[in-house]
């Protein structure tokens, strides 16, 4: 539970730098295991304030994600994890609705190396994740992720685990 503290601690501190530039937008998010188990996230994101490949098809942006999960389950089952990622976006050109798919790569630290039956074989892990929604005018967006959390091999076991989620995002 130390180095989870530590982690969080170093991640709030470097995300607050980043705040100080940029933008903070909460998101939250319910979703489901593939085991069932219910899982809540909430995150902070700070956009990258730059945009690749723009054509008259969309544009290709991303941001920083800072999150913690918590691992619904039963009193020896339950889990928290942090995550920190780099998330890449793809936004196609519309109105006052925009349509997005995103895709990033991170790291996580999980309280306990078990969630549900599945050993992950070490508190850290990858975070890979792929998700698409919806952004509105005003600053709010909706949409869907599928994360996926392993060791990519760095210890055995390394059973890995997914969450699927809905998400609602709003920028202050």
């Amino acid at each position: 539970m130390k180095k989870l503290i530590s982690l969080a601690a170093v991640a709030a501190i470097s995300m607050g730098q980043v705040a100080a530039v940029h933008a903070l937008d909460l998101t939250a998010a319910v979703g489901r295991t593939g085991e069932s188990t219910t899982t809540y996230r909430l995150g902070a994101q700070f956009d990258f304030n730059r945009s690749w490949f723009q054509t008259s098809i969309g544009r290709l942006t991303g941001y920083w994600d800072a999150g913690y999960t918590y691992w619904e389950g039963d009193e020896t089952s339950s889990n928290h994890s942090i995550s920190l990622a780099p998330v890449f976006v793809y936004e196609f050109n519309g109105g006052s609705v925009t349509p997005y798919l995103e895709a990033g790569i991170g790291i996580a630290a999980f309280e306990n190396t078990e969630v549900e039956n599945n050993d992950l074989g070490s508190s850290f892990q990858f975070e890979d994740r792929f998700g698409a929604g919806l952004r509105f005018a005003g600053g709010h967006e909706v949409g869907v992720r599928a994360i996926h959390y392993s060791n990519a091999g760095i210890k055995n076991p390394n059973d890995g685990i997914e969450s699927y989620a809905v998400h609602y995002r709003a920028s202050f």
